[in-house]
């Protein structure tokens, strides 16, 4: 036999119940974007190379080591499998000019694709929802972005995530600050291990992301980016905080909160928890007014955020938030092939008044016996049994068998229901 082909590593395959938990957030936060007037975006999952190199900068890991890159054999094409969204998102809205009747609200879900060390919370396959407001330039939409991530929290029943947050400033402050900060770590250059040492002069705000627990002290003595802000930047700073505070949303202010790239600038901001220990992050996002222009459109503001749905799901399981399964109201019993006849019609209207009916179909052998097929509906977890039976049939009706004591619908034994009546029995089992 050909041997089997599995799953790439890190790529996962979903079955229920648990593809019935994605479908329930998805459905979570379809509505919460709706309340605020997010409009849905989907982009191709492919994007040329040069999108990411030139959006996420050459010297980063994502671009050095982690793309799913190659190269169109007909065309000679370089592109990437998505790494994340935002870079899509910008280059989609300029292409199609979407701000030229002004700003624009939008949001995604999808897979993204890195080539990482699988672990818990990280995958090579995974999932985000997104949130990118672009054509807006004050604090009160970076306010209502992290609002609207706050809300999804207290919607989906979560706890134990908090807000941090930071101020990157204007281009001009940043580079004093990473003046500063080389000449700092220069001046510390044997105690750098070699990834900082390798990004002390292309991307040193990336050594203040270090874990090397034996940086942290030369991390926490680092000039901080604030003391190099502008009276601009500050008021846009204290504005937002404003904002937060008149919400009720707490928060921290996380002074090694950075991103290396010079499109980011004004607000930055984490969601994070304790709960999934190394990959704590469930959500990340600022400004990044200067990414419009780099992928070459006119400069505009923008500000947006992202999630990881994994995480989230996996946060939802260990604090006992997921939804129960998705059960079936009734389950058909059919014990003869030439009843079907009779039972998909009516089954059909009984799944248009609104009831979810799972029919025993045959297998190999052909219908199971009926003791088979009980115990088929018992397991199913359906609230009901409908037995169509010939003596039933002939007498135009269907035997109702409640399967659960607490199953609705004023039937406590199993009772005898004519055909006719059947659209008027599902409509009370759905009031």
């Amino acid at each position: 036999m050909p041997e089997l082909l599995r799953a790439v590593k890190g790529m996962n395959d979903i079955f229920a119940p648990a593809s019935g938990h994605w479908e329930w957030l998805e459905a979570q936060v379809r509505e919460l974007m709706a309340r605020y007037a997010y409009r849905n975006v989907r982009t191709p999952i492919v994007e040329p190379t040069a999108l990411f190199v030139r959006g996420l900068g050459e010297v980063t890991d994502i671009v050095e080591k982690e793309m799913y890159s190659f190269e169109d054999r007909l065309n000679g094409e370089q592109l990437t499998l998505r790494p994340e969204a935002t870079a899509g998102v910008v280059r989609a809205v300029l292409e199609h000019n979407q701000l030229y009747d002004g700003p624009k609200r939008l949001y995604y879900l999808g897979p993204m694709f890195r080539h990482e060390r699988p672990q818990r919370g990280r995958y090579r396959q995974f999932h985000q929802v997104g949130a990118e407001a672009l054509g807006f330039a004050g604090p009160d939409v970076d306010a209502e972005l992290i609002a609207m991530a706050a809300d999804l929290w207290a919607q989906l029943g979560l706890s134990d995530i908090r807000l941090e947050l930071n101020s990157l400033g204007q281009p001009p402050e940043r580079l004093a600050h990473r003046q500063a900060l080389i000449a700092y770590l220069e001046q510390h250059a044997a105690q750098l291990d070699d990834d900082a040492r390798r990004r002390l002069h292309s991307n040193p705000l990336r050594v203040l992301d270090s874990k090397n627990p034996d940086l942290q002290a030369l991390i926490e003595a680092a000039p901080k980016l604030i003391d190099y802000l502008g009276a601009q930047s500050l008021a846009h700073f204290d504005a937002l905080r404003a904002l937060l505070d008149a919400q009720g949303i707490g928060y921290r202010i996380n002074p090694r909160l950075v991103r290396g790239l010079d499109y980011y600038n004004l607000s930055v901001f984490e969601f994070v928890t304790d709960t999934l220990g190394a990959q704590g992050t469930v959500c990340a996002g600022g400004r990044y007014d200067g990414l419009l222009e780099q992928i070459g459109g006119k400069p505009a503001p923008a500000v947006g955020w992202a999630l990881g749905m994994e995480r989230i799901l996996e946060l939802l399981k260990l604090q006992g938030k997921l939804p129960p399964p998705a059960l079936p109201d009734c389950y058909a019993v059919v014990p003869q092939p030439e009843a079907m006849v009779q039972v998909l019609p009516l089954l059909r209207q009984l799944r248009a008044a609104g009831l979810a009916v799972q029919m025993h179909g045959a297998g190999p052998e052909g219908l199971s016996s009926m003791k088979a097929q009980f115990k088929k509906a018992d397991a199913s977890g359906a609230r009901y049994a409908l037995v169509f039976g010939a003596a039933e049939l002939a007498a135009g009706q269907v035997a109702v068998k409640p399967l659960r004591a607490d199953a609705p619908g004023a039937l406590t034994e199993q009772t005898l229901l004519p055909l006719a009546q059947a659209g008027q029995w599902a409509a009370r089992l759905r009031a």
